[in-house]
């Protein structure tokens, strides 16, 4: 099994800057206590402009939009990506950047049977 790496920059309110790096056996407990921390200090989330120009972020982008809770199948992100932006994408590309997101730390990926369901890696701040 491949070594797992988190690397996480922040900023606060008052422009402190922090550099979190996570390698080895990087659990979801580890990485709840990192944002539970970035709560603590009034760290908030920094929201992206989404560029969806290539293939990689339009996969993204059904992610985020259609499962961003639930879990989810390449084949799910198949029929949402082809509705979504009316042009048709190989099961096998779909799952190559699904992957990718997997070992990025992006989606939890876990074999179901046959096939690999995935569901996001996303915690929000409490609103106070």
């Amino acid at each position: 099994m491949a070594k797992k790496r988190i690397r996480i920059d922040m900023e606060d309110t008052d422009g402190a800057r922090y550099d979190i790096k996570l390698e080895g056996n990087v659990t979801r407990e580890k990485v709840l206590k990192i944002f539970e921390m970035m709560d603590l200090m009034n760290i908030e989330e920094e929201q992206e402009t989404t560029n969806i120009d290539s293939v990689g972020s339009k996969i993204w982008y059904i992610i985020d939009k259609f499962f961003p809770m639930g879990k989810f199948t390449s084949t799910n992100i198949l029929e949402k990506y082809e509705d979504e932006f009316n042009e048709p994408i190989k099961l096998s590309i779909i799952s190559t950047y699904l992957s990718r997101f997997s070992s990025k730390g992006r989606v939890d990926r876990t074999r179901n049977g046959r096939e690999w369901t995935y569901q996001t890696i996303k915690i929000t701040q409490k609103q106070q």
